[in-house]
């Protein structure tokens, strides 16, 4: 990714360097143990270990990649020129390419989903405190777009937490499903290599052993993977979208915050745009992208084939690195966020009362009218506050239909706002468990 969508602490994960690392570091255990069980001369497996401050020349490999066009062999190589010929002999012995790469990449894998729990947590904790502050101030709620009944800015914060709960429980067992290694050899039988290996090697590593893999590790843990990365960024699309609903002129009920000498426009001054937001349904589609081509990864050719290699060097990093980034600038949209509850009563407001028109239907079956006649009974009204912008209440009191049926106190109590916040308690002790 872009350096514009990047944070370094999870470009780091990524990057050359690292990558040898953790190739030389699955090397060299896997020598270990292959020492412990004697396979090995134990002279050997000390010897790889004293390239364990090496900071591998990327260039080097490179170089000779160019050469031996095999990214494996091209470290090795290397590898052996840090530890010498003779000492290195052993090392990859019984290994096969895979089980130096997917070992490697699930590591990678693992250490990125850290750093995404991390966003996901600063997400959480900016919506809890935002809908603590905002629990009960009172908003219209929409359905299609249109004013539906009451809520509270509070309720909006608290849903978007439990998605994101959600996801953090995905993504912890997403987390785990692909901490997997394998060190089983050429298709996957440890016909060259003992299986005390392959548990010595993933318990180094923070890895399980891989019950059973086919030269490489099945690819459905990966496809997994990024689709819970692909349902994490839809999740911050949702929330980006309510806010830029939110700052649009006409609604004006929250805002993203609007920073000291920040511009909105190069034409027009005035201008104050939803530019983070924007940016995280963009970053959301970059996201998201990932996920089919995992899949597709999924059916290989036999015990093995490379056709997911070159996806999985591309989205590996692409979609982690975007995925983090889009976490982190969400919690801090949400936490500086603005919101305007005068705003927000107002909107209510341009079509008096009539977000109260449910009540007043169910109040009139309940006093005997059939549930055709009170719904016709309402909507006449109803229909008058939108096409006129007259109040509903008075409306209703003119109406000798409704009167006869609830009286004017009734009509008049079924306005009372409380009626609608009267439950947030309970939905919020149930979201936050307090």
């Amino acid at each position: 990714m872009i350096p514009r969508y990047s944070r370094p602490e999870m470009v780091a994960i990524w990057s050359p360097e690292t990558k040898f690392k953790i190739w030389y570091e699955i090397e060299a255990h896997a020598c270990e143990a292959m020492a412990n069980l004697g396979v090995i001369p134990r002279e050997n497996a000390d010897a790889v270990w004293k390239a364990k401050d090496v900071e591998f020349d990327v260039a080097r490999i490179d170089e000779i990649e160019a050469v031996t066009k095999h990214d494996v062999i091209a470290f090795l190589t290397h590898l052996a020129e840090h530890v010498g010929s003779e000492e290195a002999r052993f090392v990859h012995q019984g290994m096969t390419s895979s089980d130096v790469l997917d070992t490697c990449l699930n590591v990678q894998l693992v250490r990125a989903a850290d750093i995404l729990l991390d966003g996901v947590d600063k997400v959480l904790a900016a919506l809890k405190k935002r809908a603590l502050e905002h629990k009960n101030t009172v908003r219209v709620g929409r359905s299609h777009g249109i004013h539906a009944e009451p809520t509270t800015m509070g309720l909006t914060f608290a849903r978007f937490y439990a998605e994101m709960d959600r996801n953090k429980n995905r993504l912890e067992k997403a987390r785990w499903e692909v901490a997997t290694g394998a060190i089983s050899g050429a298709v996957g039988t440890f016909a060259n290599i003992d299986p005390a290996v392959e548990e010595h090697v993933c318990e180094q590593l923070g890895l399980r052993p891989e019950p059973i893999s086919t030269q490489v590790i099945p690819r459905d843990r990966h496809a997994m993977f990024f689709a819970t990365l692909g349902v994490i960024a839809s999740s911050i699309e949702n929330i980006a979208v309510e806010i830029r609903h939110m700052q649009r002129t006409e609604v004006l009920e929250g805002a993203e915050f609007f920073s000291m000498g920040q511009k909105g426009s190069s034409a027009m001054p005035h201008k104050k745009n939803p530019v983070l937001t924007e940016n995280l349904t963009g970053l959301a589609r970059l996201v998201r992208m990932a996920v089919i081509p995992a899949m597709e990864n999924v059916a290989l050719w036999h015990e093995r084939d490379i056709s997911h290699s070159s996806v999985e060097r591309g989205i590996g990093p692409d979609a982690t690195i975007t995925l983090d980034f889009a976490l982190h600038r969400l919690a801090g949209v949400v936490d500086k966020m603005l919101v305007f509850p005068e705003n927000m009563l107002d909107n209510m407001n341009k079509f008096p009362g009539l977000v109260m028109s449910q009540r007043v239907l169910l109040a009139l079956t309940q006093a005997g009218v059939s549930r055709e006649d009170a719904y016709a009974m309402v909507q006449r009204n109803a229909l008058k506050v939108w096409e006129e912008r007259v109040d509903f209440r008075e409306l209703l009191l003119a109406d000798a239909d409704v009167v006869a049926a609830l009286g004017e106190d009734a009509i008049n109590e079924k306005f009372d706002m409380g009626y609608h916040t009267k439950h947030v308690d309970t939905i919020f002790k149930r979201v936050f468990g307090e």
